[in-house]
């Protein structure tokens, strides 16, 4: 059975994703241990609040080095909206390095008139990667649940594979470059779309496990 290891750092409920996983039948492991993380077929960081305390999370638990290893290794690696900005540089919400692993910083919403932050409730994506693994059998225009006040800025706009529009602003909404995939909105809340998304995932890492002699 496919394994997916759910990264546990103290920052949010890890369960609703592992629900998600498990119904498109993979086996979840809930861990902070590097060996586990390193021997499971898939990873996926999870995270809900914010950026500092999530990066320092992450480096008591003497994850950062690892998390940027097993990122770059190939092993597919999914980010879920915290778990998305981590892999960047840094973030206007605090003064903490990211992972580095993308270029690029989280940026605040810029303020206007009748704009609500955070951003919060459903709204709609446009894929910019209609080919990202994530997005199989997902409509275009699909409906997901959001619940940010800042939103990863790519040095290279080519990773973003769906944005989402907020008042006047067009932001990132998911990146995806080769193995590394990360979400800004929770597809554990988000319907049908959102558990589709957690299939896709799970059918990736089916997908790139070597094939027994």
């Amino acid at each position: 059975m496919t394994t997916i290891a759910v990264i546990d750092y103290d920052m949010g409920n890890l369960h609703s994703a592992c629900k998600g996983l498990q119904a498109a039948g993979a086996k979840t492991l809930i861990t902070d241990s590097v060996a586990e993380i390193e021997q499971a077929d898939g990873v996926v960081l999870p995270g809900v609040g914010a950026f500092d305390p999530a990066m320092e999370h992450l480096r008591s638990r003497h994850l950062t080095g690892p998390l940027r290893r097993i990122a770059r290794s190939g092993k597919p690696f999914l980010g879920i909206c915290v778990g998305l900005q981590v892999l960047f540089e840094g973030s206007e919400e605090g003064t903490e390095p990211g992972l580095g692993i993308f270029p690029g910083i989280v940026r605040r919403f810029q303020r206007e008139p009748g704009l609500t932050i955070p951003h919060t409730g459903w709204n709609q994506l446009a894929l910019t990667q209609p080919d990202c693994p994530l997005w199989r059998d997902v409509p275009a225009e699909a409906w997901v649940y959001f619940v940010h006040s800042f939103y990863a800025a790519p040095s290279d706009p080519a990773i973003n594979a769906a944005t989402v529009t907020h008042g006047s602003q067009i932001v990132t909404a998911a990146v995806a470059q080769g193995n590394l995939m990360a979400l800004q909105f929770h597809p554990e809340k988000s319907s049908t779309a959102g558990l589709q998304i957690l299939s896709n995932f799970v059918t990736y890492v089916r997908q790139t496990q070597p094939v027994a002699a």
